[in-house]
């Protein structure tokens, strides 16, 4: 699923220039997409263009307490990656809260950072918002042959 999804994200820049789920199924057949994968990636597609983003508190009054659901569904490195981005003040609340809520939607668990990292970049998408540049390289890039200094 989340190669269909990096496929939509690389080649329609914006959820508004993203066809129809039934033409885009087809140009993902097209492709050469297996036919459970686009299913299941216009199901995830689906929730998020359904998903509505908006602010309940300012970021600075309020708290998020993960449920055990969403410890065990995330794992411990993408709670930690999510909170880097919100620290970092480029992932505000109800974008945060709309990650989350597709993050929940992805069957397996834990799901992995890569896969995360692919939400979160679905989830600017879907909002017509390109994230910081720095944070657009976060997001793309592979950074498990790093080493820390």
């Amino acid at each position: 699923m989340f190669e269909v999804l990096a496929y939509v994200y690389e080649n329609y820049w914006r959820g508004d220039a993203c066809p129809e789920p039934q033409q885009l199924g087809r140009k993902l057949s097209a492709v050469g997409f297996e036919a459970e994968e686009i299913s299941q990636a216009l199901d995830w597609l689906s929730g998020l263009r359904g998903g509505t983003v908006h602010e309940a508190l300012p970021a600075s009054a309020a708290t998020r307490v993960y449920t055990v659901a969403e410890q065990d569904h995330l794992g411990a490195e993408c709670l930690g990656f999510v909170h880097l981005l919100e620290g970092a003040g480029v992932l505000p609340g109800a974008l945060r809260e709309l990650v989350l809520d597709r993050a929940m939607a992805v069957p397996g668990a834990p799901v992995t950072l890569s896969d995360l990292k692919i939400i979160v970049l679905m989830v600017y998408w879907s909002c017509g918002t390109e994230p910081d540049a720095l944070v657009l390289d976060e997001l793309s890039q592979d950074t498990t042959a790093r080493v820390a200094h």
